[in-house]
């Protein structure tokens, strides 16, 4: 009997050990969500004067790291497609359609390739010079690619800005975000237009800080309790 009353108590304990592990380490997850949401928002909100590469910030095929949203990036290349990105908000929440760019990245090694919003659509026409074989140096801000879709996927048309949308369409190896042009270079010079703000990026974790904060306070509390109840069932058995 003793032996058997033994392994009970060692099960029930292995069981609120286990209960335990479970609600710290979902507190240490909701605290690691919180920090990310926290250096997200700083990042959008930081002006870096600084114009990088592209290639210092992003690669293709890898996903965009978020402290690098709204940095400033040079690439030269070459347009090899053209899409329209219908209801598009900017900065200031009015809502146009988009003239989006496939930029063949010069040089790249695979091929490689990046969406440019290059302004309005309505001036699309604007730079009848620009040709496939017309080498383009660009500055512009980089973006996370978008997740909602403002239209349907056709022909000339691009549903959201992300390169996922568009694979298959070229063979380029796509990085993920896009670049929103804050000018355009050719050996003639500058292509003279309008250009778009898009607006600030949303974290792509869900929640606020402190709401991430008070869960973590809710799941350690409940492992206190966890914790605790085994020693006050005794108390109060005696």
């Amino acid at each position: 009997m003793k032996i058997k009353a033994i392994a009970k108590k060692f099960l029930q304990a292995l069981g609120v050990l286990a209960i335990v592990l479970v609600l710290v380490g979902l507190g240490n997850w909701q605290l690691d969500r919180a920090h990310l949401v926290k250096e997200t928002n700083a990042a959008a909100k930081v002006i870096d004067p600084k114009i990088y590469s592209l290639n210092e910030l992003a690669a293709p095929t890898v996903a965009l790291d978020s402290r690098n949203v709204n940095k400033q990036v040079a690439v030269s290349g070459f347009y090899i497609a053209n899409f329209k990105a219908p209801l598009q908000s900017d900065s200031d929440g009015k809502v146009n359609d988009w003239e989006v760019a496939l930029l063949q990245v010069d040089g790249s090694d695979p091929i490689s390739g990046i969406l440019v919003v290059r302004g309005l659509w309505a001036d699309r026409l604007l730079n009848p010079e620009v040709a496939m074989s017309t080498k383009i140096d660009l500055v512009g801000n980089l973006q996370p690619h978008q997740n909602d879709d403002r239209a349907d996927n056709v022909p000339g048309v691009i549903s959201r800005l992300d390169s996922s949308v568009i694979v298959g369409l070229a063979d380029v190896a796509l990085y993920d975000g896009f670049i929103v042009a804050k000018s355009e270079k050719t050996r003639d010079g500058e292509l003279v237009r309008e250009r778009v703000v898009a607006k600030a990026p949303v974290s792509r974790v869900a929640g606020y800080y402190w709401q991430h904060i008070s869960y973590v306070a809710i799941w350690w509390l409940m492992a206190a309790i966890v914790i605790y109840l085994p020693f006050y069932r005794r108390k109060v058995g005696q």
